[in-house]
């Protein structure tokens, strides 16, 4: 299906913690330039992503109105009936599809509902792979960076979605285990992904899998010392906050009570973080030549990488809380060890407007420390390729543009010709101001000549 009648897009971005719309527009003459397509609005929904309202009978599909609404306003009505809407969901619907697959089906046909029942073209809501979302974000990102003419091709991707994280590049290196391995053709090149997603690995889910192993590790008793937490830290919570999920299911103690309470206290420890958080990644037994971790192959990682969402939150505040600029392997290790010795109050010195994250920071350098050093194997060569950055242009990061353009068929696969092709009256312009600017380096030159000689005359060094 190719849209040529619409010049507007809407992508439904279904994540674990919310849900995000974006709506693209494009030059209804232009459909297949590369970075033509441009981000013409967001609107971010109200609450918990789509999987938390598993059992609320009509929830998920009520959460997405204003923002629908929203959509409805930012549309030209005339356009409406023609543009297309996808609504794709990623780790949270996952893990809500393997612990009750019924409930997230019952999700998924809410949500459809509630998007047919707006005056746009319903084009589906569907669970997306963890290899789709690491292509698709990859696709956003060059073709935003408008790479894949510019540079012949740089920039490939580093997703971490708030339920999974992933690494994605095009890559010359043969990919071993062939689900890590994703073809695409794109301005008339093929490339090679090796792309791999890990459930159970976004930020949030690191959090309760280290309270559940901290809380199994000491012996379910009703008190807990977390060396991750800062030491003034002291917090109370339900069982069922920390063992709800799939990704704590290992840890969950027999008999299991979820309204059990637990009391969590820091101690900001470093060297006991580190050593809890190793526990989270399996870097034994690799059934291939190289392993990232958990046995999951992966090649030598090459060329730019652009990390965002969590891995940016984390890099800008670690750079606030230590004043450093954290721009090498060294220097990350340097400020997740800082960060873990800070307490509450010297946070809210450098971060005052970030409360509900301070208990939280050491956790997550160590993990991005942990994840990029040890796990992707970044060292003093590859880190600096790396990006920290939340947008590229105006356009926020993620797979969604990248999906609406696949989808939509509005990827070029073969080269397109060289475009904005500049009119007559620029070029005449453009070579009139270059004439001009030879005539006065010349004139320049000559005076400087000219001034030298004068200098040289007189006897002066």
């Amino acid at each position: 299906h190719h849209f040529y009648l619409s010049p507007y897009g809407i992508v439904l971005d279904a994540g674990s913690s919310h849900t995000a719309l974006f709506i693209y527009r494009w030059p209804a003459d232009k459909q297949n330039g590369t970075g033509v397509v441009t981000q013409h609005a967001e609107c971010h929904v109200k609450g918990e992503g789509i999987s938390s309202y598993a059992g609320q009978k009509g929830g998920a599909g009520e959460s997405l109105v204003d923002c629908l609404d929203q959509a409805v306003r930012d549309i030209p009505k005339d356009k409406h009936q023609l543009t297309p809407v996808y609504l794709g969901a990623t780790a949270g619907m996952r893990l809500l599809n393997i612990s009750n697959p019924k409930q997230s089906d019952q999700i998924l046909k809410e949500v459809g509902d509630k998007i047919k029942s707006y005056p746009f073209k319903f084009e589906g809501a569907a669970i997306l792979s963890g290899q789709e979302e690491g292509a698709y974000g990859w696709v956003t990102v060059n073709y935003l960076l408008e790479n894949f003419i510019k540079y012949g091709f740089i920039g490939r991707w580093m997703s971490p979605g708030r339920a999974t994280v992933g690494i994605t590049f095009a890559t010359q290196e043969r990919v071993e285990g062939k689900q890590n391995m994703m073809e695409m053709r794109l301005y008339g090149q093929n490339y090679s992904l090796y792309t791999h997603s890990f459930l159970c690995y976004g930020i949030n889910q690191v959090y309760n899998r280290m309270l559940a192993h901290l809380v199994k590790s000491q012996g379910y008793v009703q008190s807990v010392t977390n060396p991750c937490y800062p030491p003034d830290v002291n917090t109370t919570l339900k069982m069922k906050d920390v063992f709800s999920s799939p990704c704590t299911e290992e840890h969950k103690p027999k008999p299991y009570n979820p309204e059990g309470t637990l009391t969590v206290k820091g101690s900001g420890n470093y060297q006991q973080c580190e050593g809890n958080m190793s526990n989270m990644f399996s870097f034994q037994d690799c059934p291939f030549s190289q392993c990232s971790f958990n046995g999951i192959s992966q090649p030598n990682v090459t060329g730019n990488f652009m990390a965002f969402s969590t891995f940016f939150y984390v890099h800008s505040s670690l750079r606030q809380l230590t004043g450093k600029p954290v721009n090498t392997p060294q220097q990350l290790q340097e400020a997740a060890q800082t960060t873990c010795s800070m307490t509450l109050s010297q946070m809210s010195n450098q971060i005052p407007d970030q409360s509900a994250h301070w208990k939280n920071y050491c956790t997550a350098s160590v993990f991005i420390k942990t994840l990029v050093l040890r796990g992707y194997a970044f060292d003093n060569a590859t880190f600096p390729q790396i990006s920290f950055q939340k947008k590229a242009g105006d356009t926020s990061v993620g797979w969604a543009l990248g999906y609406m353009l696949n989808l939509s068929n509005l990827l070029p696969a073969e080269k397109v010709g060289l475009r904005k092709a500049l009119t007559p009256g620029v070029w005449g312009t453009l070579i009139f101001l270059f004439a001009l600017l030879v005539a006065a380096a010349l004139g320049f030159l000559l005076y400087r000549v000219q001034y030298e000689r004068k200098d040289s005359d007189e006897g002066a060094i």
